[in-house]
């Protein structure tokens, strides 16, 4: 065989390749719903609540590849099914279609009335909270809300939420997405006047719609030692994963540390889930939509 024919025979297998790829990554991966189980052991976690699951699910965007009506009901049987002890949402619910239009008038690709209604019926223990994400403040931060709220979950915005098993208290704090900061000085004081106006007892779990806050968090410190866990989305794991490249955009300043999974800065643990549907580009590859279950035991 003469070279050329060799060059044309490579280049057309690496072509037709490259088009498998990027049709699996379109029409298949986004619609391959997983569960990811881990076990996340934290040093003095608090044994009442040893064993303690909690299911994580985020970054819905409703009505993008991957997002259906049937596929949003499909997250919700695959977390009841876990039968988990407390479920977490944590934000970017709707998505917007691609205008040149402001980012608050962009219509939306599945209303967010529709994308509440196919969420509904999440059942846990100690119930459903939520947080809310960049998109959803492009859109309306109140509107997702009150859906959110119709359909019987709790939203939270810069608020701490007890819950109690055993004789003890974990106190469950949700903060306003990222993009909310002024300042990190701002930030710090809005997290010593929420502490100062609640209760002090019990460790805490931070739920976050962006990964990027726990640095911010570590930074002050104002939290430590009771906070034990930061539960995150927004990276959407990249969507997309290479071999040896990994996944070439994380929407993080730290990179590839923040993308996905189990993390430990500074003794503190988080876990950042690699969420439902898709933004910016309708593919995901190597990172399918997941459900996130985690077991925490006392280490």
């Amino acid at each position: 065989m003469k070279i050329t024919h060799k060059i044309i025979l490579i280049g057309s297998l690496f072509l037709a390749a490259v088009a498998l790829c990027l049709a699996y990554s379109y029409f298949v991966e986004p619609n391959r719903l997983v569960v990811t189980r881990e076990e996340i052991r934290i040093k003095d976690w608090d044994p009442a609540f040893d064993g303690l699951r909690i299911a994580l699910i985020s970054d819905i965007h409703g009505g993008s590849n991957g997002a259906s009506a049937e596929n949003i009901r499909r997250v919700v049987e695959t977390a009841n099914a876990e039968n988990p002890d407390l479920i977490v949402l944590l934000g970017d619910y709707v998505s917007q279609g691609s205008t040149r239009e402001p980012s608050h008038e962009r219509p939306l690709r599945m209303p967010m009335s529709e994308v509440a209604d196919n969420l509904a019926g999440l059942h846990a223990k100690f119930g459903v909270f939520a947080v809310l994400g960049n998109h959803d403040a492009w859109y309306g931060d109140e509107e997702v809300t009150a859906e959110l709220t119709r359909v019987g979950y709790r939203v939270l915005q810069n608020e701490i939420v007890p819950i109690q098993q055993n004789g003890a208290t974990l106190r469950l704090f949700g903060l306003k997405d990222h993009l909310k900061l002024n300042s990190w000085i701002t930030f710090d004081g809005m997290i010593r006047s929420t502490i100062a106006a609640n209760p002090r007892e019990g460790q805490i779990v931070v739920l976050e719609h962006s990964p990027d806050i726990l640095y911010i968090l570590n930074y002050w410190k104002d939290l430590n030692p009771d906070l034990k866990l930061m539960l995150a989305g927004h990276t959407h794991g990249g969507q997309v994963w290479l071999p040896i490249v990994g996944a070439p955009f994380v929407p993080s300043f730290v990179g590839q540390r923040y993308a996905q999974g189990h993390v430990v800065e500074e003794g503190v643990h988080m876990f950042v889930t690699s969420g439902v549907g898709t933004s910016m580009l309708p593919f995901r590859f190597m990172v399918p939509p997941e459900v996130a279950m985690l077991t925490i035991r006392k280490d």
